[in-house]
């Protein structure tokens, strides 16, 4: 396992689990051909291929684990909590709030889903729409914390949002260990939370690859640079892989614990997320199809004996946003 860079450490995330747990779904994996998967043409079939279903998630996608892991382990004061998200954190501190009676106000860039949107302002949060990208979001939330004394509850750069994100890693872990266990884990990247907590959670017990489109390479650019960097923000998956630069404190953890990085295209995140939803009926948004088109057009390429978990990371778009990329 890995040490405790950031003091992010599999104890603690094992630790943190018992405290989500009972606010949290324990998310299925499904063991997929990898014909039916990524074609026969150019399917590179590992010995086993699963995916971790994370979009039927409570509030549809991974963040919740990171934003009940900060309500429950930080003092909320009676301002509330507030959030800037390009749209899955601001439903997932949304949902957690409702459930646990706590006030959340919630800052979301035009780029946002609707369907996002809709959500988080179902969920009873008070919801401001401001700027083009999530950091526009984010500047705006940070202005609200200063007069407020509302607690921030940062989408990926924070101690307590690395953990809980960790825990999907832990439960991975044990759903396949009598399975031929994990050789390999995809993960979709964007300002680097799932994959900071699934890096600390693994260390070197596992390769971790993360994905990218190559409009929001934000890991990608800060691998090159050997430090977090701005990076461009032009993606189908701008609302949840597109954020200025990655965390300060993922970083480090990427760079002791993640083996590479690859970049796709739009093209083939719109072709992942049509196999996803006509050959499983996975209904998944663009950035939680990274994985899969990272597979389908090679730019991961396991070997024969490998054994595969790709994470479908969330699932918060409308029927019409599905239909028009399938």
């Amino acid at each position: 396992m890995a040490g405790d860079a950031v003091t992010i450490t599999p104890d603690e995330i094992e630790r943190t689990y018992e405290i989500i747990r009972p606010y949290v779904r324990r998310t299925p994996v499904l063991t997929v051909d990898a014909g039916d998967l990524l074609g026969q043409v150019n399917a590179v079939a590992p010995e086993r291929m699963v995916l971790k279903l994370e979009q039927l998630q409570c509030g549809g996608a991974f963040k919740a684990r990171g934003a009940f892991t900060n309500l429950l382990r930080r003092a909320v004061p009676a301002a509330g909590v507030v959030a800037a998200s390009g749209g899955n954190h601001g439903v997932a501190v949304a949902y957690a709030a409702h459930r646990l009676g706590v006030a959340a106000k919630i800052f979301v860039p035009s780029i946002s889903s609707p369907a996002k949107i809709a959500r988080i302002r179902a969920l009873g949060a008070d919801l401001i729409v401001t700027g083009d990208r999530y950091a526009d979001a984010l500047a705006a939330a940070e202005d609200w914390i200063a007069t407020s004394g509302a607690l921030s509850v940062h989408a990926f750069d924070q101690r307590e949002t690395l953990l809980g994100q960790g825990t999907l890693a832990l439960e991975l872990t044990q759903q396949l260990a009598g399975e031929g266990g994990l050789d390999t884990v995809l993960v979709p990247v964007g300002g680097g939370g799932l994959i900071g907590g699934v890096a600390a959670y693994l260390g070197k017990d596992a390769k971790v690859v993360g994905v990218e489109p190559d409009g929001a390479p934000t890991l990608f650019r800060a691998r090159a640079a050997g430090h977090p960097v701005d990076a461009p923000a032009g993606s189908i998956a701008a609302d949840a892989l597109a954020p200025r630069r990655i965390g300060e404190l993922v970083f480090p953890i990427t760079q002791d614990y993640v083996d590479d990085v690859v970049l796709v295209s739009d093209d083939a995140i719109r072709a992942a997320q049509s196999r996803l939803w006509q050959s499983f009926r996975i209904a998944a948004e663009p950035a939680a199809c990274v994985g899969v088109a990272a597979l389908m057009t090679g730019g991961y390429r396991p070997a024969p004996d490998e054994h595969v978990a790709v994470v479908i990371s969330g699932a918060n778009l409308s029927l019409p946003e599905l239909e028009g990329g399938a």
